[in-house]
C-alpha cells in the first residue's frame, strides 16, 4: 500500500484545481498557475476541498505512479499557495555572485566569470555581507524547476572534501577528508 498516495491533499483558501478529460491538472493560486499531465490510469477526484488520487490495480507500475502523482500535485498546491525557496552558499576565497534580470554572474575561481541564465519562473537574488560567504537565493512556485536550477548552479563548482570550497546548499554538511601527512 502506498502511504503517500492514500493521503488526501487539502486545498488552502484561494487555490483552485481543474482536471480536464485528457488528465491534465491545472492548479491556480495567489502566486501563479501550474499544470501537470497525469497518467490516464491514475484517477483524480475532488471532493469538498480535498483532492484524492487513486490507482486502478495493485500492479507495481500503478503503485509507483500513485505516490509520484500525489507528491507532484501536493507540491503544486504548496507552490501556488506559498512558493519555494532554496539558498546556495559560495565557499572559497574570491567567490562572488551578482544577479540582474534573471542572469547570474558567478566568479568561482575559474579564469573567467560564468554567466548563468535562469528561466523567467525563477527569481534569483545574491547577497554578500562583509566577512561572510556570498549567498544566492532562488525563489519559484515550481519545486521541480527550482531544484533543477539549484543543482545546475551547484554543479558549476562542486564542494571538494579537503578544503570545503565550492557551491553548497545553506546548512549542507560536507564530509571532510584528512590530507596527506608529512613523513618523519
Amino acid at each position: 500500500m502506498s502511504r503517500i498516495g492514500k493521503k488526501p491533499i487539502t486545498l488552502p483558501a484561494g487555490v483552485t484545481i481543474e482536471v480536464d478529460k485528457s488528465n491534465i491538472v491545472t492548479v491556480k493560486g495567489p502566486k501563479g498557475t501550474l499544470t501537470q499531465k497525469v497518467d490516464p490510469d491514475i484517477k483524480i477526484s475532488l471532493e469538498d476541498g480535498t483532492l484524492n488520487v487513486s490507482r486502478p490495480t495493485e500492479q507495481k507500475r500503478h503503485k509507483a505512479l500513485h505516490g509520484l502523482y500525489r507528491s507532484l500535485l501536493a507540491n503544486m498546491v504548496e507552490g501556488v499557495h506559498n512558493g519555494f525557496k532554496t539558498e546556495l552558499e559560495l565557499v572559497g576565497v574570491g567567490y562572488k555572485a551578482t544577479a540582474q534580470n534573471n542572469v547570474l554572474e558567478l566568479s568561482l575561481g575559474h579564469s573567467h566569470n560564468i554567466v548563468f541564465a535562469l528561466p523567467p519562473e525563477v527569481v534569483a537574488t545574491a547577497e554578500q555581507a562583509k566577512g561572510k560567504n556570498p549567498i544566492i537565493t532562488l525563489i519559484s512556485i515550481d519545486k521541480q524547476l527550482i531544484g533543477h536550477m539549484a543543482a545546475k548552479i551547484r554543479s558549476l563548482r562542486k564542494v571538494e572534501p579537503y578544503k570545503g570550497k565550492g557551491v553548497r546548499y545553506v546548512g549542507e554538511n560536507v564530509r571532510r577528508k584528512a590530507g596527506k601527512t608529512a613523513s618523519k
